[in-house]
């Protein structure tokens, strides 16, 4: 016979729903009831909303918490992702903006319950589902298997993780009450071993609590694993949310749905998310009024900084990047604003109060400020500033030169003189070709292209590739397949082109680059400028007149753009600007010429090229 978990913990300063942070002083007991979480031995309803860390500036996880309370939430979900704490085997980072535990200690001064997921897959839009980069360095290692050297690394991360929130569980007198293992498993595999293998993970390392699964309702058979809590992802039907949980659960609940979707990620190419705030609302009424606890992912999704997108890709569906806003049409919008949502899913929740409760003012909106006519002053272009070469018969891929994320400059010389089909196998995932630094054309993996035709090839010209990682697969089938660069052959009419040279440009800062007074001229360049401010606010960079690539600002990699569209403009954070003077540099990969940009005071997140609509 299954068990059931019940859990009484017992702690001083825990987080109640709906009470200051400072009346937080009484003791406080969490179990799984039959049809319900248990909170001072009487019925819990969470009301979850998810958000990240690492998508949210630090300055501000405490304003996106009291905005959460003003909604009423009491708890929030939070993933943890590997790759960000561990970027190089052996290296942890749980400093600055991947203080996770931080995080979740300004969750309970706020009076806010937690629900971790760790697992360590996160999926999440994520780059590679928040695997860390360096297990792909061997082709042949398995992620999310039993495969030993995958689970191997998995322990010693999870055993450092122990070390930052294992205080934390509510077992121990913080505010974690339930951790997840594994993260819509069912949706990859059915490997129960494996599934139990994490469970032992976790227990090992002293994750002690409540451990749950979560998954979607057509795939819970393969994801759920006996004696441990089932929650369902996407249900919004109350009869069927309990329904699936009674059965991988012993009759029984508690009932949780663990992402529920108020709304949906964008990616390049494609149109903007948007849905209707009052259909949403109701659903979330039908859901609160059952009694059914809920975490809808996302209350506020904030940004992917950096090189972290992720991608989907399925056996039908063409590999498809995600965009660097997660504004995910959330409740909280993209800088931290609430939404016509919020204040629908608010009058909803107010509804399902306790009784005698109320709900906190709704802080105020932020200020945003446009800026106008940076100039830019200073140019570089990749081709002046290549790095040393690694040099080899055949191209390699990122992992093999070392490299995580960013770009690759491959270099070789055409030794024949004839016009053909230059095919590039195994392109990931974006390529710029030139012949004797003239640009010949695109090939861009979202399109299924890997071949360009090519004109009046001299002999011995010199042939550039110029690769860019797209971000890795975080979803589906071809998790394991997501390795960078060129994988393949390059050939010229079936002929291979050997002895390449490949230069590495991560990007992971701009300390390397000389930069000069004249433009770069017809390849891709950085253009940077200087701007002064007397007063700071949210703004949000005009990209549309640019191209394709990044901008650091003050030394910070703030995101992506391209013209492709929907996204338009990056959020820039007030506490990411200065009184004084700001540095930005744009990098650009399609266009030339750049003189100026601009910044507005609202956000383009709905515009498609023509081409692409």
């Amino acid at each position: 016979m299954i068990y059931r978990i019940s859990l009484v913990f017992i702690l001083m300063m825990g987080p109640s729903a709906y009470r200051p942070a400072s009346a937080q002083t009484q003791q406080h007991s969490f179990s799984l009831g039959d049809t319900a979480f248990l909170l001072d031995g009487k019925p819990f309803q969470m009301i979850s909303g998810e958000m990240h860390y690492t998508r949210i500036p630090k300055e501000y996880w405490r304003d996106r918490m009291k905005m959460a309370k003003a909604m009423g939430l009491n708890t929030i979900g939070t993933y943890v992702f590997w790759n960000a704490h561990e970027p190089f085997p052996g290296k942890y980072d749980f400093s600055d903006n991947n203080n996770i535990a931080a995080f979740i200690q300004i969750a309970r001064e706020e009076g806010l319950w937690v629900v971790l997921r760790p697992s360590p897959y996160v999926c999440a839009e994520w780059e590679f589902g928040g695997y860390p980069w360096w297990l792909l360095k061997d082709s042949t290692v398995k992620v999310r298997s039993r495969d030993k050297r995958f689970t191997g690394a998995y322990a010693q991360y999870i055993l450092q993780l122990a070390k930052q929130l294992v205080p934390l569980l509510v077992t121990h007198g913080g505010n974690i009450l339930m951790v997840q293992i594994e993260n819509e498993y069912g949706s990859y595999s059915n490997d129960k071993t494996y599934l139990d293998m994490n469970r032992q993970l976790f227990r090992n390392a002293g994750f002690d609590g409540v451990l749950f699964t979560c998954d979607g309702a057509d795939k819970m058979a393969n994801g759920y694993l006996p004696g441990y809590l089932p929650a369902v992802n996407g249900l919004e039907d109350p009869a069927e949310v309990k329904a699936v949980i009674n059965k991988y659960h012993e009759g029984e609940g508690p009932y949780y749905v663990a992402e529920w979707y108020p709304g949906w990620f964008d990616q390049w190419g494609k149109r903007h998310a948007k849905g209707v705030a009052d259909k949403e609302a109701e659903k979330l009424d039908k859901i609160l009024s059952a009694g059914i606890s809920v975490n809808m992912y996302v209350f506020h999704g904030g940004t992917t900084r950096d090189f972290m997108n992720g991608a989907n890709m399925n056996i039908d569906q063409p590999y498809a990047p995600q965009v660097s806003s997660y504004d995910y049409d959330a409740p909280l919008d993209e800088a931290g604003n609430p939404t016509e949502k919020y204040f629908k899913f608010r009058e909803i929740i107010a509804k399902h109060l306790p009784p005698g409760s109320t709900l906190p003012a709704v802080p105020v909106k932020k200020k945003t400020i446009a800026i106008t006519n940076i100039l830019f002053t200073q140019f570089a272009g990749v081709f002046d500033n290549l790095p040393k070469p690694v040099l080899s018969k055949t191209p390699l891929c990122f992992e093999a030169i070392d490299q995580a994320y960013g770009f690759v400059l491959y270099r070789s010389v055409i030794k024949q003189a004839k016009p053909g089909y230059l095919k590039i196998g195994g392109l990931r995932d974006y390529a710029i070709i030139y012949i004797n630094g003239k640009q010949a054309g695109i090939l861009d993996r979202r399109l299924k292209q890997d071949s360009l035709l090519l004109n009046d090839i001299l002999q011995n010209a010199m042939l550039d590739i110029w690769v860019e990682n797209n971000g890795r697969i975080n979803y589906g089938p071809y998790l394991t397949d997501n390795r960078k660069g060129i994988l393949q052959r390059v050939t010229l009419n079936g002929t291979e082109i050997a002895d390449w040279k490949m230069y590495s440009f991560p990007f992971s800062d701009l300390n390397t680059i000389k930069f000069k007074v004249k433009t770069p001229g017809s390849q891709p360049g950085l253009y940077k400028g200087y701007f002064t401010l007397t007063e700071t606010g949210d703004t949000y960079l005009d990209m549309r007149s640019f191209g394709k690539g990044f901008v650091f600002l003050n030394g910070l990699n703030i995101g992506k753009y391209w013209q492709t569209g929907p996204q338009q403009t990056l959020y820039v954070p007030a506490g990411w600007l200065k009184k004084g003077v700001n540095e930005i540099v744009v990098f650009d990969e399609l266009k030339q010429g750049h003189t100026s940009l601009t910044a507005l005071q609202d956000p383009i997140l709905n515009q498609l090229t023509v081409a692409e609509q």
